[in-house]
């Protein structure tokens, strides 16, 4: 059966609005996607900042050795030696008036004559006894002085030795005011990140947009004079810093 000539028009007018139906909507689909394309353009940024700081606490391990034959004889003169010690420290003005508190710690008495894995040598030594003498204060700048006139202990007698626990023997100076420092730093690195953010937004001829998502670096607390074999511990005066991560987005 053959359609007939009215029909012929109805079928033909019917099917150009199929496809221009079909046109539009390919039309909208593809905005759409340009639009969700252009709303997941991001730019993410880095901000830094960083601030001296001076450290506001010193602790300072003084790792006395006596010895003799006799233990009566070897703990008189560790005695003595402490007593060498307080004096020193209170002619470095760092006494209990000056917030310095003294602390032994770790004594330890070797005898030659017990000890099993000793060389088949004379024993010239038979008691060494070790004490540790810790100074915390919260005038580092007396400490780190003292420390410079050590040489002193040693002209008087005093015999000294160093490794263990607390490093080389030297002063570690501690900054305890990190959180004082954190609102107004966490505050400077967003604006250095924005900074970077909207110069970038310039060369790519876009508009900075809202924060997407941000996160906030570790506090580090550095050496002032980075060179290899300095650590931030040995120095009275250090860098702290923290890195911010922004990310930024971008409208055309």
């Amino acid at each position: 059966m053959t359609d007939s000539p009215r029909s012929t028009p109805t079928y033909l007018a019917a099917a150009a609005l199929i496809a221009a139906g079909l046109a539009l909507a390919g039309y909208l689909a593809g905005a759409g996607v340009a639009r969700v394309r252009t709303g997941d353009r991001t730019v993410t940024v880095k901000g830094v900042a960083e601030r001296e700081a001076r450290a506001d606490l010193a602790i300072w391990p003084l790792r006395l050795v006596a010895g003799d034959n006799d233990l009566a004889r070897a703990n008189a003169a560790l005695a003595r030696s402490i007593a060498t010690v307080r004096a020193f420290l209170d002619a470095q003005q760092l006494d209990s008036a000056a917030g310095t508190q003294l602390a032994l710690q770790d004594f330890a008495v070797s005898d030659a004559y017990a000890n099993q894995y000793a060389g088949a040598g004379p024993v010239t030594t038979r008691y060494v006894i070790r004490q540790t003498v810790v100074v915390r204060s919260t005038r580092p700048e007396r400490v780190l002085a003292a420390s410079q006139r050590v040489g002193e202990l040693v002209s008087a007698g005093v015999v000294l030795s160093s490794g263990g626990e607390y490093g080389t023997g030297g002063p570690t100076f501690v900054f305890t005011r990190l959180n004082a420092l954190k609102p107004a730093m966490i505050a400077e690195a967003t604006a250095r990140a924005r900074e970077g953010a909207e110069q970038f937004a310039r060369d790519s001829r876009s508009a900075l947009g809202g924060i997407r998502h941000a996160s906030q670096g570790v506090f580090e607390i550095l050496p002032r004079d980075q060179a290899p074999g300095i650590s931030q511990e040995g120095q009275l005066v250090k860098t702290v810093r923290v890195v911010t991560t922004v990310a930024y987005g971008l409208r055309e």
